[in-house]
């Protein structure tokens, strides 16, 4: 079992203009127990790009295929279905968390070309115009607010144009969080779009075909809830829309790559208290459960 760490995050929210693409941005502290590494998971999620400051062993990041990302100050994630691992010692991280429409506006090339996806955003094209940030970030004077102050600008400096299919991205993410659509016939209907638009769109913005996507949210409606609270047993924390628990531990072995009851038994120093402060800060415990108008960050 390892010991426990000091984690400490903060969630801002981004200015009013730039809300809707964003999560959240979120500048978190973790400190092992002296000496130490941290290990934990990295739920399934929409697009991350993380900045490190740390003086020791660079944090590692290994998706499931085997890609192991380490030596960067700049690690990004496409849309994940799939859990990652992370190692770390202490460290300082500001993470940006993007929206399917905040892919769909900033990331050059579809998001399923970076599904699951675990990449140093130093050297990956799709992040070039992020990089700036890995010599903004940290500055020995800087405060929170001032580093928060100096993500949007960049951001703000790139809105550009309007946006194609913007209207129908929104529509798609707001049918996704609602947990009564639980079919893609529901989902295509509740949008207005043909089977193959909303298919291309979700390709382009989300990262998958729309009946992986509703299978993630309802998965993780269900983590979230035991998440919050560890001691409610698995069967009081399943979405609703599961026929049985048969179904339910399928989903988990391709989601996180392992049965609820090896998770349960995890330690999971940092994600249970990130969500934890997520969820009385921002509304939700996952950022996979914000709606298109971003984490309702409450101070």
């Amino acid at each position: 079992m390892q010991e426990s760490c000091d984690v400490r995050v903060r969630f801002l929210s981004p200015p009013e203009e730039l809300r809707r693409y964003f999560t959240s941005f979120y500048h978190a502290e973790i400190v092992p127990p002296e000496g130490g590494l941290t290990t934990d998971l990295l739920h399934p999620e929409w697009a991350n790009l993380r900045f490190f400051s740390f003086a020791g062993d660079p944090p590692v990041a290994e998706g499931r295929d085997g890609t192991r990302v380490t030596g960067t100050r700049f690690s990004a994630t496409g849309p994940s279905s799939q859990a990652v691992r992370f190692i770390t010692g202490p460290i300082k991280i500001w993470g940006i968390g993007l929206l399917p429409l905040g892919w769909a506006k900033f990331v050059r090339g579809d998001a399923a070309d970076l599904a699951n996806a675990v990449a140093d955003g130093n050297l990956h094209p799709a992040f070039t115009d992020f990089r700036p940030l890995t010599e903004t970030l940290f500055a020995p004077d800087a405060s929170v607010e001032s580093d928060a102050e100096r993500i949007a600008e960049l951001f703000l400096a790139r809105m550009g144009d309007s946006l194609p299919d913007e209207d129908r991205i929104v529509a798609i993410h707001e049918a996704l969080v609602d947990p009564e659509i639980d079919s893609v016939s529901a989902l295509v209907e509740r949008t207005g779009g043909t089977p193959r638009t909303v298919e291309r769109i979700c390709r382009r913005a989300f990262g998958f075909a729309p009946k992986l996507l509703l299978r993630r949210q309802r998965f993780m409606r269900s983590l979230a809830q035991f998440m919050l609270d560890p001691s409610m047993r698995w069967s009081g924390a399943m979405d609703g829309h599961y026929y049985d628990q048969a179904q339910f531990v399928r989903d988990f072995r391709q989601f996180m790559g392992m049965t609820p009851r090896a998770y349960a038994a995890l330690d999971k120093p940092v994600l249970s208290a990130v969500m934890r402060e997520r969820a009385r800060i921002a509304g939700a415990a996952a950022q996979t459960l914000d709606g298109p108008e971003g984490g309702a960050v409450a101070g």
